[in-house]
């Protein structure tokens, strides 16, 4: 500020032929840096800036004239001072709400700065103050405040921008790991209930050893049976802190279908790319739709979505279709990329059921599918696959009851 504000201070001209009144451009700049730091005070800006422009032009003076013109500068001094502690005392910088009063008070801000600077310079210079000088004063204060103005909000608009993009990320990235979790909780639940069926398995097998009084055998079986009850419990206590999670609602429970849908194909855009694929989304949305739940839907949508990037080769095309019809929404996936072979359709939705290898030959856990069609089929819907060649593509329908899309209790 107090190198910046001098220079500026002379780009300058004088409006009024034989007057002493100069016009500069020091003032929008020490009105903008005013505005726009957040940690420098004003009074203490006024003062290091006010005693900057007065020795700026005193040294300037000595070096092109040879003399220093201490009387001549001195009074500006005053100018910065009464315009920044009345920024300060009017409290400028929680106005940022209201920009039309910035204006206003940057105007009113810049007329007593030059009254006081005048003044001084009556009592220092013998200048006089005229009315059409005042007239010119105030007409110069008007451009300059609301031109630093404009100049300010154009700034304060972008940053807002940037900063409701950042946070639309990071919303859609919590979004998406908490329909992720729904899915885990499924993984979670038919764990807990495979552990409970294989102890139970367990300890039968334990009283028949037992029977047959094979004690070392059974002893075994009986620890097998305890580890695994362990394991079911372990399993129903995170099931149980993941639902605690779910039930907070600290993120919007319901959303536009065109906001869902918007989540899915930038996180699934960004994750063709990771995979070095380029997947061109088409979006379809028709009727009168409510919010829905957020989460459930997004889970059910993004799992369809992502098997579909995962069929895709290297380029492609996903068509994203929803649609309201009578009391139900109708989502229907389609892609154009490997396909399903015949002798694979009918085991699709079962669980542990994959044709998904990754680079060291390991298994996907083929959960995927079984469990979107176990929670539609909770919400009273239905999943069909409708087309499916190999080579050509997929296309699967949801259908999906309103009611329990926005019935918040079920």
């Amino acid at each position: 500020m107090i190198i910046a504000v001098p220079i500026a201070g002379e780009i300058k001209f004088y409006p009024l032929t034989g007057a002493d009144l100069r016009i500069s451009m020091s003032t929008p700049v020490f009105f903008f840096i005013l505005l726009w730091s957040r940690k420098i005070h004003p009074v203490a800006a006024g003062f290091l800036t006010g005693s900057a422009v007065v020795c700026f032009r005193v040294i300037l003076d000595k070096l092109q004239v040879g003399s220093f013109d201490f009387p001549d500068h001195f009074p500006v001094f005053f100018y910065y001072m009464v315009f920044a502690a009345f920024f300060h005392v009017f409290k400028v910088k929680k106005l940022y709400h209201r920009p039309l009063l910035i204006g206003l008070v940057g105007m009113v801000l810049e007329i007593m700065g030059n009254f006081s600077e005048m003044t001084i310079r009556h009592y220092t210079t013998d200048m006089k103050m005229t009315t059409s000088g005042f007239l010119i004063i105030v007409g110069v204060a008007i451009i300059r405040s609301f031109f630093v103005l404009g100049f300010f909000n154009t700034i304060l608009v972008r940053e807002t921008r940037l900063a409701e993009e950042q946070q639309r990320k990071r919303t859609e990235e919590v979004l998406l790991l908490v329909s992720n979790l729904y899915v885990e909780m499924f993984q979670l639940e038919k764990s807990a209930k495979n552990a409970e069926q294989l102890t139970s398995a367990c300890y039968t097998i334990y009283r028949d050893l037992k029977t047959l009084n094979n004690q070392n055998e059974a002893q075994a079986m009986l620890k097998i049976a305890g580890e695994l009850h362990e394991i079911k419990k372990d399993n129903q206590r995170i099931y149980a802190g993941l639902s605690k999670l779910m039930a907070k609602e600290k993120l919007d429970d319901f959303m536009n279908i065109r906001e869902i849908i918007s989540v899915v194909t930038i996180s699934n855009k960004n994750y063709g790319e990771l995979l070095g694929k380029s997947i061109d989304f088409q979006v379809n949305i028709t009727g009168v739709h409510s919010e829905y739940r957020t989460f459930i839907l997004l889970s059910l949508i993004n799992n369809l979505v992502a098997n579909a990037v995962e069929a895709i080769r290297q380029e492609g095309q996903i068509v994203l279709t929803v649609e309201r019809v009578l009391d139900f929404v109708k989502i229907c996936i389609k892609d154009n990329g490997n396909g399903i072979s015949e002798k694979n359709k009918m085991y699709i939705f079962e669980p542990g059921f994959t044709t998904k290898f990754d680079q060291a030959g390991i298994a996907s856990n083929g959960i995927g599918l079984s469990y979107t069609r176990n929670v539609i089929e909770n919400l009273n819907g239905t999943i069909n696959l409708v087309e499916s060649e190999k080579e050509k593509g997929t296309t699967f329908e949801i259908q999906l009851p309103v009611i329990n899309l926005i019935n918040k209790t079920r």
